[in-house]
Protein backbone atom coordinates (compact mmCIF):
# COMPACT_ATOMS: atom_id res chain seq x y z
CA UNK A 1 0.00 0.00 0.00
CA UNK A 2 0.96 3.38 -1.03
CA UNK A 3 1.95 5.44 1.83
CA UNK A 4 -0.99 7.29 3.17
CA UNK A 5 0.03 11.17 3.13
CA UNK A 6 0.86 10.57 -0.83
CA UNK A 7 -1.60 8.34 -1.80
CA UNK A 8 -4.81 10.39 -0.31
CA UNK A 9 -3.66 12.70 -3.04
CA UNK A 10 -4.54 10.23 -5.59
CA UNK A 11 -8.40 10.10 -4.27
CA UNK A 12 -8.79 13.69 -5.76
CA UNK A 13 -8.61 11.51 -9.11
CA UNK A 14 -11.12 8.33 -7.81
CA UNK A 15 -14.92 8.72 -9.08
CA UNK A 16 -17.07 6.17 -7.33
CA UNK A 17 -19.71 8.12 -4.74
CA UNK A 18 -21.82 6.99 -2.33
CA UNK A 19 -25.23 8.47 -0.58
CA UNK A 20 -24.24 10.10 2.79
CA UNK A 21 -26.49 8.51 5.63
CA UNK A 22 -25.97 11.68 7.65
CA UNK A 23 -24.35 14.33 10.04
CA UNK A 24 -27.00 16.97 10.09
CA UNK A 25 -25.72 17.48 13.44
CA UNK A 26 -22.71 17.02 15.29
CA UNK A 27 -24.40 15.48 18.10
CA UNK A 28 -25.06 11.39 17.87
CA UNK A 29 -24.94 10.82 14.20
CA UNK A 30 -21.33 11.39 13.96
CA UNK A 31 -20.45 9.69 17.12
CA UNK A 32 -21.97 6.71 14.78
CA UNK A 33 -20.35 7.12 11.73
CA UNK A 34 -16.98 7.34 13.86
CA UNK A 35 -17.89 4.54 15.64
CA UNK A 36 -19.05 2.84 12.41
CA UNK A 37 -15.97 3.86 10.93
CA UNK A 38 -13.30 2.27 12.92
CA UNK A 39 -15.33 -0.85 12.61
CA UNK A 40 -15.12 -0.65 8.76
CA UNK A 41 -11.55 0.14 8.52
CA UNK A 42 -10.42 -2.02 11.30
CA UNK A 43 -8.89 1.24 13.48
CA UNK A 44 -8.59 0.74 16.85
CA UNK A 45 -8.62 4.29 18.14
CA UNK A 46 -9.48 7.88 17.04
CA UNK A 47 -9.35 10.79 19.00
CA UNK A 48 -10.92 13.61 17.26
CA UNK A 49 -11.23 18.04 17.69
CA UNK A 50 -13.93 20.77 15.96
CA UNK A 51 -12.83 24.17 16.19
CA UNK A 52 -15.43 27.05 14.98
CA UNK A 53 -15.50 30.50 16.10
CA UNK A 54 -12.91 30.68 18.40
CA UNK A 55 -14.21 27.90 20.21
CA UNK A 56 -14.22 24.29 20.60
CA UNK A 57 -17.30 22.40 20.03
CA UNK A 58 -16.39 19.01 19.64
CA UNK A 59 -13.13 17.37 21.19
CA UNK A 60 -13.48 13.32 21.93
CA UNK A 61 -11.50 9.90 22.25
CA UNK A 62 -13.20 7.29 20.32
CA UNK A 63 -12.46 3.51 20.62
CA UNK A 64 -8.97 2.18 22.15
CA UNK A 65 -5.29 3.26 22.27
CA UNK A 66 -4.62 -0.48 22.85
CA UNK A 67 -6.55 -3.55 21.77
CA UNK A 68 -5.13 -5.66 24.15
CA UNK A 69 -6.08 -3.72 27.23
CA UNK A 70 -8.67 -1.94 25.59
CA UNK A 71 -8.08 1.02 27.35
CA UNK A 72 -9.97 3.83 25.59
CA UNK A 73 -8.52 6.99 23.23
CA UNK A 74 -9.32 10.60 25.24
CA UNK A 75 -8.43 13.74 24.82
CA UNK A 76 -5.04 13.78 26.03
CA UNK A 77 -4.30 10.40 24.56
CA UNK A 78 -0.61 11.36 22.56
CA UNK A 79 -0.09 10.77 18.87
CA UNK A 80 2.51 11.08 16.84
CA UNK A 81 1.45 13.99 15.07
CA UNK A 82 4.34 13.02 12.07
CA UNK A 83 4.38 15.51 9.03
CA UNK A 84 1.88 17.82 10.75
CA UNK A 85 5.28 18.63 12.73
CA UNK A 86 5.99 20.35 8.89
CA UNK A 87 4.24 23.51 9.48
CA UNK A 88 5.49 24.28 12.99
CA UNK A 89 8.63 23.90 10.98
CA UNK A 90 8.53 26.32 8.49
CA UNK A 91 6.19 28.65 11.22
CA UNK A 92 9.11 28.83 13.20
CA UNK A 93 11.56 29.93 10.16
CA UNK A 94 8.77 32.47 9.11
CA UNK A 95 9.05 34.14 12.63
CA UNK A 96 12.92 34.27 12.62
CA UNK A 97 12.46 35.42 9.44
CA UNK A 98 9.90 38.21 10.48
CA UNK A 99 12.75 39.20 13.03
CA UNK A 100 15.78 39.71 10.83
CA UNK A 101 17.41 37.01 11.99
CA UNK A 102 17.53 35.14 8.48
CA UNK A 103 16.06 35.81 4.90
CA UNK A 104 13.81 32.53 3.49
CA UNK A 105 15.77 33.49 -0.07
CA UNK A 106 19.20 33.04 1.50
CA UNK A 107 21.08 29.93 0.12
CA UNK A 108 21.77 27.19 2.52
CA UNK A 109 25.41 27.15 1.75
CA UNK A 110 25.82 30.70 3.40
CA UNK A 111 25.22 28.24 6.83
CA UNK A 112 26.56 25.31 5.66
CA UNK A 113 29.53 26.24 2.92
CA UNK A 114 29.76 22.92 2.31
CA UNK A 115 26.24 21.29 1.57
CA UNK A 116 25.91 19.88 -1.90
CA UNK A 117 23.00 18.74 -3.91
CA UNK A 118 23.53 16.40 -6.70
CA UNK A 119 23.85 19.39 -9.24
CA UNK A 120 26.48 21.99 -8.62
CA UNK A 121 24.37 24.78 -10.13
CA UNK A 122 21.15 23.84 -7.75
CA UNK A 123 23.77 23.65 -4.94
CA UNK A 124 24.11 27.45 -5.71
CA UNK A 125 20.81 28.06 -5.81
CA UNK A 126 19.21 25.98 -2.79
CA UNK A 127 17.37 28.24 -0.55
CA UNK A 128 15.54 27.72 2.59
CA UNK A 129 12.01 28.21 0.70
CA UNK A 130 13.31 25.49 -1.64
CA UNK A 131 13.08 22.95 0.95
CA UNK A 132 10.66 23.95 2.77
CA UNK A 133 8.10 23.59 -0.20
CA UNK A 134 9.82 20.17 -1.84
CA UNK A 135 10.91 21.59 -4.88
CA UNK A 136 14.47 20.61 -5.34
CA UNK A 137 13.49 17.94 -7.88
CA UNK A 138 13.72 15.17 -6.09
CA UNK A 139 11.14 11.99 -5.99
CA UNK A 140 8.54 12.00 -3.61
CA UNK A 141 10.38 10.11 -0.57
CA UNK A 142 13.70 9.59 -1.63
CA UNK A 143 16.36 8.59 0.26
CA UNK A 144 13.89 7.81 3.18
CA UNK A 145 14.79 4.31 3.53
CA UNK A 146 18.27 5.22 4.13
CA UNK A 147 17.00 7.94 6.73
CA UNK A 148 14.38 6.96 8.44
CA UNK A 149 14.99 5.03 11.73
CA UNK A 150 18.74 4.42 11.08
CA UNK A 151 21.64 5.50 13.02
CA UNK A 152 22.12 8.45 11.16
CA UNK A 153 22.89 11.36 12.23
CA UNK A 154 21.10 14.96 11.11
CA UNK A 155 24.60 15.78 9.68
CA UNK A 156 24.83 12.34 7.65
CA UNK A 157 21.50 12.62 5.94
CA UNK A 158 22.51 16.44 4.94
CA UNK A 159 25.69 15.20 3.46
CA UNK A 160 24.47 11.81 1.91
CA UNK A 161 21.45 14.79 -0.02
CA UNK A 162 23.92 15.12 -2.69
CA UNK A 163 23.44 11.15 -3.95
CA UNK A 164 19.99 12.31 -4.30
CA UNK A 165 20.13 12.24 -8.15
CA UNK A 166 17.04 14.49 -8.84
CA UNK A 167 14.08 13.34 -11.99
CA UNK A 168 12.56 16.42 -11.93
CA UNK A 169 13.53 20.23 -12.81
CA UNK A 170 14.76 22.18 -10.13
CA UNK A 171 11.93 24.85 -8.71
CA UNK A 172 9.57 23.61 -11.19
CA UNK A 173 8.14 20.22 -9.41
CA UNK A 174 7.06 18.88 -6.44
CA UNK A 175 8.59 16.19 -4.70
CA UNK A 176 7.70 15.06 -0.96
CA UNK A 177 10.97 15.49 0.72
CA UNK A 178 11.90 15.04 4.29
CA UNK A 179 15.31 15.64 4.36
CA UNK A 180 14.95 19.19 2.46
CA UNK A 181 12.92 19.79 6.20
CA UNK A 182 15.22 18.50 8.42
CA UNK A 183 18.36 20.81 6.02
CA UNK A 184 15.70 23.69 6.80
CA UNK A 185 15.62 23.20 10.30
CA UNK A 186 18.80 22.58 11.12
CA UNK A 187 19.41 26.61 9.80
CA UNK A 188 17.88 28.04 13.11
CA UNK A 189 20.81 26.73 15.80
CA UNK A 190 23.00 28.33 12.88
CA UNK A 191 21.07 31.50 13.76
CA UNK A 192 20.52 31.57 17.20
CA UNK A 193 22.49 28.91 18.78
CA UNK A 194 19.43 26.72 19.76
CA UNK A 195 18.39 23.56 18.68
CA UNK A 196 15.13 23.12 16.65
CA UNK A 197 13.68 21.08 19.36
CA UNK A 198 14.57 23.76 21.93
CA UNK A 199 13.47 26.58 19.32
CA UNK A 200 9.56 24.46 18.58
CA UNK A 201 9.10 24.32 22.19
CA UNK A 202 9.81 27.32 23.82
CA UNK A 203 8.06 29.57 20.65
CA UNK A 204 5.14 28.19 19.96
CA UNK A 205 4.72 24.71 21.69
CA UNK A 206 5.32 26.56 25.36
CA UNK A 207 3.59 29.86 24.35
CA UNK A 208 0.70 28.37 23.07
CA UNK A 209 0.07 26.55 26.55
CA UNK A 210 0.88 23.23 24.43
CA UNK A 211 3.05 21.95 27.60
CA UNK A 212 1.40 18.15 26.60
CA UNK A 213 3.58 17.85 23.58
CA UNK A 214 7.01 16.94 22.96
CA UNK A 215 9.21 18.36 19.78
CA UNK A 216 11.57 15.24 20.28
CA UNK A 217 9.57 11.44 19.89
CA UNK A 218 12.91 9.08 20.44
CA UNK A 219 11.57 7.03 23.54
CA UNK A 220 8.49 8.49 23.56
CA UNK A 221 6.49 5.35 25.12
CA UNK A 222 9.15 5.73 28.18
CA UNK A 223 8.24 9.34 28.51
CA UNK A 224 4.47 9.08 28.27
CA UNK A 225 1.67 7.19 29.94
CA UNK A 226 -1.25 7.80 27.75
CA UNK A 227 0.37 7.17 24.51
CA UNK A 228 -1.45 5.37 21.81
CA UNK A 229 0.08 1.60 20.43
CA UNK A 230 0.90 2.29 16.56
CA UNK A 231 -1.14 -0.24 14.40
CA UNK A 232 -1.12 -1.88 10.63
CA UNK A 233 -2.75 -4.03 9.26
CA UNK A 234 -0.52 -3.74 5.86
CA UNK A 235 0.86 -7.16 4.40
CA UNK A 236 -1.39 -9.33 6.67
CA UNK A 237 -4.71 -7.94 6.72
CA UNK A 238 -4.88 -8.14 10.60
CA UNK A 239 -3.71 -5.68 12.94
CA UNK A 240 -0.37 -5.90 14.15
CA UNK A 241 2.28 -3.94 16.74
CA UNK A 242 4.47 -2.14 14.89
CA UNK A 243 7.28 0.12 16.76
CA UNK A 244 7.17 3.00 17.33
CA UNK A 245 9.32 5.01 14.95
CA UNK A 246 12.73 6.78 16.12
CA UNK A 247 13.06 9.57 13.47
CA UNK A 248 14.58 12.65 15.92
CA UNK A 249 17.38 12.49 13.24
CA UNK A 250 14.66 14.15 10.73
CA UNK A 251 13.16 15.60 13.98
CA UNK A 252 12.32 19.46 11.54
CA UNK A 253 10.48 16.97 9.11
CA UNK A 254 8.03 15.01 11.63
CA UNK A 255 9.06 14.59 15.32
CA UNK A 256 6.49 15.78 17.24
CA UNK A 257 3.89 13.95 19.34
CA UNK A 258 0.37 15.80 20.66
CA UNK A 259 -3.21 15.18 21.40
CA UNK A 260 -6.34 16.75 20.15
CA UNK A 261 -6.39 18.82 23.25
CA UNK A 262 -2.84 20.36 22.60
CA UNK A 263 -3.77 20.59 18.82
CA UNK A 264 -7.09 22.32 19.52
CA UNK A 265 -4.60 25.56 20.32
CA UNK A 266 -2.60 25.41 17.42
CA UNK A 267 -5.87 25.72 15.68
CA UNK A 268 -7.67 28.36 17.79
CA UNK A 269 -3.76 30.30 16.75
CA UNK A 270 -3.88 29.68 13.28
CA UNK A 271 -7.62 30.73 12.95
CA UNK A 272 -7.19 34.01 15.14
CA UNK A 273 -3.98 35.39 12.74
CA UNK A 274 -1.26 34.63 15.25
CA UNK A 275 -2.97 34.89 19.01
CA UNK A 276 -3.56 32.93 21.81
CA UNK A 277 -6.24 33.66 24.28
CA UNK A 278 -6.57 37.40 22.75
CA UNK A 279 -2.64 37.73 22.89
CA UNK A 280 -0.42 38.13 20.19
CA UNK A 281 2.04 35.89 19.80
CA UNK A 282 3.59 35.81 16.63
CA UNK A 283 2.52 38.58 14.03
CA UNK A 284 -0.25 37.54 10.91
CA UNK A 285 2.70 37.81 8.39
CA UNK A 286 4.25 35.21 9.66
CA UNK A 287 1.46 33.04 9.25
CA UNK A 288 0.65 34.47 6.00
CA UNK A 289 4.16 33.67 4.97
CA UNK A 290 3.33 29.96 5.58
CA UNK A 291 0.37 29.51 3.74
CA UNK A 292 1.74 31.64 0.34
CA UNK A 293 2.18 28.59 -2.29
CA UNK A 294 5.42 28.32 -3.68
CA UNK A 295 4.58 25.01 -5.79
CA UNK A 296 1.57 23.84 -7.63
CA UNK A 297 0.74 19.75 -6.26
CA UNK A 298 -2.24 20.12 -9.29
CA UNK A 299 -4.40 22.42 -10.82
CA UNK A 300 -6.90 20.31 -12.37
CA UNK A 301 -10.59 20.12 -11.26
CA UNK A 302 -10.98 16.66 -9.08
CA UNK A 303 -14.10 14.47 -9.77
CA UNK A 304 -14.84 13.97 -6.26
CA UNK A 305 -14.36 17.01 -4.19
CA UNK A 306 -14.99 20.30 -4.78
CA UNK A 307 -11.44 21.28 -5.03
CA UNK A 308 -9.81 22.88 -8.60
CA UNK A 309 -6.44 23.70 -7.55
CA UNK A 310 -4.03 22.42 -5.28
CA UNK A 311 -0.11 23.75 -4.00
CA UNK A 312 2.19 23.69 -0.74
CA UNK A 313 3.26 26.73 1.36
CA UNK A 314 5.98 26.10 3.89
CA UNK A 315 4.81 22.95 5.59
CA UNK A 316 1.04 22.82 4.77
CA UNK A 317 -0.90 22.39 1.54
CA UNK A 318 -3.90 25.02 0.14
CA UNK A 319 -6.39 24.56 -1.93
CA UNK A 320 -9.93 25.85 -2.84
CA UNK A 321 -12.82 24.02 -1.10
CA UNK A 322 -16.32 24.85 -2.28
CA UNK A 323 -15.32 28.46 -3.05
CA UNK A 324 -13.12 28.69 0.34
CA UNK A 325 -9.66 28.24 1.37
CA UNK A 326 -8.14 24.93 2.67
CA UNK A 327 -5.08 24.51 4.28
CA UNK A 328 -4.04 21.35 5.60
CA UNK A 329 -1.18 18.78 6.01
CA UNK A 330 -2.06 14.74 6.96
CA UNK A 331 0.84 13.07 8.09
CA UNK A 332 2.03 9.12 8.41
CA UNK A 333 4.14 7.70 10.74
CA UNK A 334 4.53 3.82 11.64
CA UNK A 335 1.16 2.76 12.79
CA UNK A 336 0.03 6.11 13.45
CA UNK A 337 -1.52 8.49 10.55
CA UNK A 338 -3.29 12.17 11.10
CA UNK A 339 -3.90 15.16 9.55
CA UNK A 340 -4.52 18.80 11.03
CA UNK A 341 -6.93 21.26 8.68
CA UNK A 342 -8.70 24.65 8.77
CA UNK A 343 -10.80 26.90 6.70
CA UNK A 344 -9.77 30.55 7.78
CA UNK A 345 -12.79 32.48 6.74
CA UNK A 346 -15.33 30.23 8.41
CA UNK A 347 -12.63 30.25 11.61
CA UNK A 348 -13.23 26.14 11.08
CA UNK A 349 -10.42 23.48 12.32
CA UNK A 350 -10.09 20.17 12.63
CA UNK A 351 -7.56 17.69 13.59
CA UNK A 352 -7.97 13.90 13.36
CA UNK A 353 -5.53 11.65 14.99
CA UNK A 354 -5.39 7.47 14.72
CA UNK A 355 -3.74 4.52 15.25
CA UNK A 356 -3.66 2.48 12.33
CA UNK A 357 -1.24 3.60 9.07
CA UNK A 358 -3.15 1.30 6.66
CA UNK A 359 -6.93 3.09 6.28
CA UNK A 360 -8.32 6.13 4.70
CA UNK A 361 -10.82 6.67 7.08
CA UNK A 362 -8.55 9.83 8.85
CA UNK A 363 -9.05 11.77 5.52
CA UNK A 364 -12.44 10.28 5.29
CA UNK A 365 -13.69 11.58 7.88
CA UNK A 366 -11.59 15.13 7.50
CA UNK A 367 -14.27 15.32 3.93
CA UNK A 368 -16.60 14.14 5.63
CA UNK A 369 -16.85 17.48 8.02
CA UNK A 370 -15.39 19.93 5.52
CA UNK A 371 -18.31 19.06 3.29
CA UNK A 372 -20.75 19.10 6.17
CA UNK A 373 -19.65 22.90 7.67
CA UNK A 374 -18.79 24.71 3.71
CA UNK A 375 -22.01 22.96 2.66
CA UNK A 376 -21.32 20.41 -0.03
CA UNK A 377 -24.16 17.75 -1.17
CA UNK A 378 -23.56 15.65 1.35
CA UNK A 379 -21.77 12.02 0.11
CA UNK A 380 -20.67 9.15 2.65
CA UNK A 381 -17.05 9.98 1.95
CA UNK A 382 -15.64 6.47 4.12
CA UNK A 383 -18.20 4.38 2.04
CA UNK A 384 -17.15 6.51 -1.69
CA UNK A 385 -13.06 5.17 -0.22
CA UNK A 386 -13.88 1.93 1.20
CA UNK A 387 -14.06 -0.76 -1.47
CA UNK A 388 -11.30 1.05 -3.32
CA UNK A 389 -9.13 0.21 -0.43
CA UNK A 390 -10.73 -3.35 0.37
CA UNK A 391 -9.61 -4.14 -3.39
CA UNK A 392 -6.50 -2.84 -2.97
CA UNK A 393 -6.01 -4.88 -0.09
CA UNK A 394 -7.61 -7.82 -1.72
CA UNK A 395 -5.09 -8.05 -4.25
CA UNK A 396 -1.56 -7.00 -1.65
CA UNK A 397 -3.10 -10.46 -0.14
CA UNK A 398 -3.48 -12.81 -2.75
CA UNK A 399 -0.29 -11.39 -4.38
CA UNK A 400 1.59 -12.52 -1.04
CA UNK A 401 -0.12 -15.79 -0.77
CA UNK A 402 0.62 -16.41 -4.31
CA UNK A 403 4.28 -16.14 -3.80
CA UNK A 404 4.51 -18.34 -0.40
CA UNK A 405 2.39 -20.91 -2.19
CA UNK A 406 5.90 -21.16 -4.68
CA UNK A 407 7.81 -21.77 -1.76
CA UNK A 408 8.13 -25.33 -2.37
CA UNK A 409 11.52 -26.72 -1.37
CA UNK A 410 13.41 -26.15 -4.88
CA UNK A 411 17.28 -25.30 -5.27
CA UNK A 412 18.11 -21.96 -6.26
CA UNK A 413 20.71 -21.51 -9.14
CA UNK A 414 23.15 -21.34 -6.65
CA UNK A 415 23.97 -22.59 -3.53
CA UNK A 416 22.96 -20.62 -0.48
CA UNK A 417 26.90 -19.75 0.49
CA UNK A 418 27.26 -18.15 -2.66
CA UNK A 419 24.59 -15.30 -2.17
CA UNK A 420 26.09 -14.44 1.17
CA UNK A 421 28.50 -11.65 1.62
CA UNK A 422 28.41 -8.02 1.86
CA UNK A 423 26.63 -5.67 -0.35
CA UNK A 424 26.57 -2.20 -0.53
CA UNK A 425 24.71 0.84 -2.29
CA UNK A 426 25.76 4.14 -2.54
CA UNK A 427 23.12 6.12 -0.71
CA UNK A 428 22.34 3.56 1.75
CA UNK A 429 25.82 1.87 2.91
CA UNK A 430 26.21 -1.83 3.59
CA UNK A 431 24.05 -5.45 4.16
CA UNK A 432 25.20 -8.21 5.00
CA UNK A 433 23.93 -11.60 3.84
CA UNK A 434 24.03 -14.97 5.22
CA UNK A 435 22.74 -18.16 5.82
CA UNK A 436 20.62 -19.21 8.68
CA UNK A 437 19.63 -22.28 10.44
CA UNK A 438 16.29 -22.55 8.29
CA UNK A 439 18.21 -22.69 5.31
CA UNK A 440 17.26 -19.46 4.40
CA UNK A 441 19.15 -15.96 3.65
CA UNK A 442 19.36 -13.19 6.48
CA UNK A 443 19.65 -9.71 6.05
CA UNK A 444 21.49 -7.45 8.15
CA UNK A 445 21.16 -3.81 7.60
CA UNK A 446 24.05 -1.52 8.41
CA UNK A 447 21.40 1.89 9.03
CA UNK A 448 19.07 -0.18 10.73
CA UNK A 449 20.69 -2.71 13.25
CA UNK A 450 17.79 -3.51 14.98
CA UNK A 451 15.54 -4.94 11.72
CA UNK A 452 16.53 -7.89 9.63
CA UNK A 453 14.63 -9.62 6.19
CA UNK A 454 14.88 -13.23 5.51
CA UNK A 455 15.01 -14.61 1.92
CA UNK A 456 13.09 -17.59 1.25
CA UNK A 457 13.63 -19.43 -2.79
CA UNK A 458 10.71 -19.54 -4.85
CA UNK A 459 11.68 -20.24 -8.44
CA UNK A 460 12.67 -18.60 -11.50
CA UNK A 461 15.36 -16.92 -9.58
CA UNK A 462 12.75 -15.19 -7.39
CA UNK A 463 13.22 -14.51 -3.90
CA UNK A 464 10.00 -14.26 -0.80
CA UNK A 465 11.41 -10.99 0.96
CA UNK A 466 10.00 -10.82 4.64
CA UNK A 467 11.29 -8.17 6.89
CA UNK A 468 11.40 -8.68 10.41
CA UNK A 469 9.39 -5.63 11.00
CA UNK A 470 5.94 -6.05 8.84
CA UNK A 471 5.56 -2.09 8.43
CA UNK A 472 8.39 -2.30 5.61
CA UNK A 473 6.59 -5.19 3.53
CA UNK A 474 6.92 -8.37 1.83
CA UNK A 475 7.87 -8.60 -1.65
CA UNK A 476 9.28 -10.83 -4.47
CA UNK A 477 12.89 -9.81 -5.43
CA UNK A 478 15.83 -11.45 -7.42
CA UNK A 479 19.58 -11.27 -7.45
CA UNK A 480 21.40 -10.77 -10.49
CA UNK A 481 23.63 -13.42 -11.85
CA UNK A 482 26.52 -13.24 -14.66
CA UNK A 483 28.77 -16.25 -15.23
CA UNK A 484 27.41 -18.24 -12.31
CA UNK A 485 28.52 -15.11 -9.63
CA UNK A 486 25.89 -12.58 -7.60
CA UNK A 487 26.30 -9.15 -9.16
CA UNK A 488 23.68 -7.61 -6.91
CA UNK A 489 19.98 -7.70 -5.20
CA UNK A 490 17.34 -5.75 -5.54
CA UNK A 491 15.75 -4.66 -2.43
CA UNK A 492 12.17 -3.09 -2.27
CA UNK A 493 10.46 -1.40 0.28
CA UNK A 494 7.04 -0.53 1.37
CA UNK A 495 6.11 2.59 -0.34
CA UNK A 496 4.97 4.02 2.71
CA UNK A 497 8.72 4.24 3.22
CA UNK A 498 10.19 4.97 -0.43
CA UNK A 499 8.88 4.24 -3.66
CA UNK A 500 11.88 2.92 -5.69
CA UNK A 501 13.68 -0.61 -4.92
CA UNK A 502 17.42 0.15 -3.90
CA UNK A 503 20.20 -1.86 -5.56
CA UNK A 504 22.74 -3.32 -3.86
CA UNK A 505 25.78 -4.46 -5.37
CA UNK A 506 27.63 -7.45 -4.12
CA UNK A 507 31.62 -6.46 -3.00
Amino acid sequence: MKRIVYSVLCLLLASTHAKAQLPQSLGADLDAYINKGLSDWQLPGLALVIVKDGQIIKMQGYGVKDIQNKTPVDVNTHFFIASNSKLFTGTALANLEQQGKLNLNDPITKYYPDYQLYDTINTKLVSIRDMLSHRIGTKTFQGDFTFWNTTLSRSDIMQRMRLLKPSAVFRQEYGYCNSCFLTAGEIIPKVIGQSWEQYVQDSILNRLDMRNSFAASNGIELRSKNIAIPYTTSYSGNLNVVPYDKWDNLGPAASIVSNVQDLSKWLLFQLDSGRHNGQRVMPWSTLARTRSINVMTGSFKSSVYPINFRGYGLGVFAADYNGHQLYWHTGGAAGMVSNVCFVPDLKLGIAILTNNDNQNFFEALRYQLLDYFLKVTQVDRSAQMLPGFQQDMKEQLSEIAAWRNRVKGQTPTLSLEKYAGTYTNELYGNITVSVNNNKQLMIRFQQHPTMTATLTYMDNNEWLLEYSNIEYGIFATKFDIKNNAVQSLQIPVNPFVEMDPYTFTKQ
